[in-house]
């Protein structure tokens, strides 16, 4: 029972709120003021609407700022999610938006209550940039459609298949149009960014070309109306064909929603003296925060690490500044919702082009490519999977090709080495082979020790020293066993040097000790085996 109240709200969450409270409510407006485009567009992207777009920020927003892991973090739609949601919505309808969003959050609420929220720490750097960067291509083809004022083709999953055929199929007369809108909205944008993340650039750039295309009357798609309030929170029905229908998708959705809010809630806590995060409740608060947007028509939710870093940068300091957040989104809806139904989607599809432009930093790629070939393949493979395949099987194959590398170079660090004994040589020393094994002894680099001690020729001892081996899995002390009982066999006594107390368990289970012709030619000092070794000649010298 206490393991399970730690995921739960407490007075500790709001520690420092009487001192902190102005600071945390200007956060909080800078936030929304940043997040309502991102909302909008997020929610359009999607195929799930502008109101889905703006309700998953405001509900969910909220839900996650009280149950979640950080204190600094804010929730809501995000383009990472746009790129799963949008085939869903595609293939099983709008119908299912609902009922995928709160299977979604039931898993990832019962994946932090079974505390895997360390889970994200097993993903390598080049997994995680490779993954971030196949988003960002993704974001920004899916915005090509309404860029050249083109619909939606079909129900296209393939984001650039989608694009081409958006291209293809444009009025380019009108299509300029748009392409004027989003190129403006991208100026304005990269204009304002150098006055820093506190200037909503994104706010002021939709603002901009709406007033624009109002008074000059341009045609242009808009978003259309959006209710004032936020409609009543519904249960979606549930049938047996939908949960199987959906359990795929929702797990897909479930694991990106905790993989981002986890690397996000991470990143802030690297930026913010605000306290660590935890992350199993921020499993359980994402997960919460997309059971309430399903239940009131919005999208699942993921931690957002734009809006996040806005909300550091601007002295947040509790939960305070994202519930401000939402409730500021909240007030702009229900004041200003005939002025927000007439923003051009090509404004917004400007806005998130931007965003998928700057999503991961040249820098940073650069930095990757850099440091080794490894793991510029790993980058490389995992952004090709994430564009043409799917996002989490691009960080299964990302992580797998990670850990091959990983293995060999694992593999490469172990070694055999045959050495010459300690001391003034004696007579016989010739038919005494000492090898000293490092690194480590496991199923890839298991096979080279074998060979290289199996084919020692024309001695009657051989010593293996085994005080550097750091690794041994059940495949490396099989494999030892093996080559003891072998060279035991042709009658080479086998003396064990330095074998180290974590290893001595295996190696006892596996047989290495009961393979030796003497329990006692097991050694902890090289001179004492030494000794050993060379008396056994001796007396084979004499008969």
């Amino acid at each position: 029972m206490a393991r399970f109240t730690t995921l739960l709200p407490s007075r500790r969450d709001y520690a420092g709120l009487r001192r902190t409270w102005r600071v945390d409510a200007i956060a909080g407006l800078t936030v929304g003021v940043v997040a309502l485009p991102l909302a909008l567009a997020f929610g359009v992207s999607s195929g799930a609407g502008a109101e889905a777009g703006i309700v998953t920020a405001i509900v969910a927003g909220i839900v996650a700022a009280i149950f979640g892991g950080s204190h600094v973090q804010v929730s809501g739609p995000t383009g990472a999610m746009v790129v799963v949601l949008a085939p869903v919505i595609a293939a099983h309808g709008h119908g299912a938006l609902a009922l995928v969003t709160v299977m979604a959050g039931v898993i990832a609420a019962a994946a932090g209550v079974l505390r895997l929220g360390s889970i994200v720490g097993a993903i390598p750097w080049p997994v995680i940039e490779g993954f971030t960067a196949g988003i960002a291509v993704i974001i920004f083809l899916q915005q090509v459609p309404a860029a050249v004022g083109s619909p939606p083709v079909g129900h296209e999953t393939n984001a650039a298949l989608a694009a081409i055929r958006a291209v293809s199929k444009a009025s380019w007369p009108d299509a300029w149009l748009t392409l004027v809108i989003v190129l403006a909205v991208a100026a304005v944008m990269v204009g304002l960014r150098r006055f820093g993340p506190k200037v909503p650039a994104s706010m002021i750039a939709i603002v901009a070309v709406t007033l624009v295309a109002r008074l000059l009357g341009w045609d242009v798609p808009v978003i259309g109306q959006l209710p004032s309030s936020l409609p009543a929170p519904v249960v979606p029905a549930v049938t047996w064909a939908q949960l199987t229908g959906l359990a795929g998708p929702a797990l897909t959705i479930a694991a990106l929603a905790g993989i981002e809010s986890l690397l996000s809630a991470r990143v802030a806590s690297l930026h913010s003296d605000t306290g660590r995060y935890d992350g199993d409740r921020e499993l359980v608060g994402q997960g919460l925060a997309s059971i309430a947007s399903g239940l009131f028509g919005g999208m699942p939710a993921t931690g957002a690490i734009a809006r996040t870093a806005v909300n550091v940068n601007s002295g947040a300091r509790t939960r305070l500044a994202a519930i401000v957040h939402a409730l500021a989104l909240l007030v702009i809806v229900m004041v200003g919702a005939t002025l927000v139904s007439g923003i051009p989607l090509a404004g917004l599809a400007g806005i998130l082009m931007v965003t998928a432009a700057t999503m991961v930093p040249a820098k940073s790629v650069a930095t990757v490519v850099r440091t080794s070939r490894q793991n510029a393949l790993v980058f490389a493979a995992t952004a090709a999977v994430t564009v043409a395949v799917d996002l989490i099987y691009a960080v299964i194959v990302g992580v797998l090709v990670a850990a091959f590398f990983a293995l060999r170079s694992l593999a490469s660090s172990a070694g055999v080495h045959r050495e010459d004994l300690p001391g003034a040589p004696v007579v016989g020393d010739e038919r005494i082979a000492l090898f000293r094994i490092d690194g480590a002894l496991f199923f890839g680099a298991a096979d080279r020790v074998l060979e290289r001690v199996s084919q020692t020729e024309g001695v009657n001892v051989v010593i293996l020293r085994m005080s550097q081996v750091q690794l041994m899995d059940s495949t490396g002390a099989q494999v030892l066993a093996d080559l003891v009982a072998s060279l035991e066999r042709r009658g080479i006594t086998v003396l064990v040097k330095g074998i180290q107390p974590q290893h001595l368990a295996l190696a006892t289970r596996v047989g290495v000790l009961a393979a030796l012709r003497d329990e006692r030619h097991v050694f902890a000092e090289l001179d004492a085996a030494v000794a050993h070794a060379r008396s056994h000649v001796a007396r084979l010298s004499a008969t």
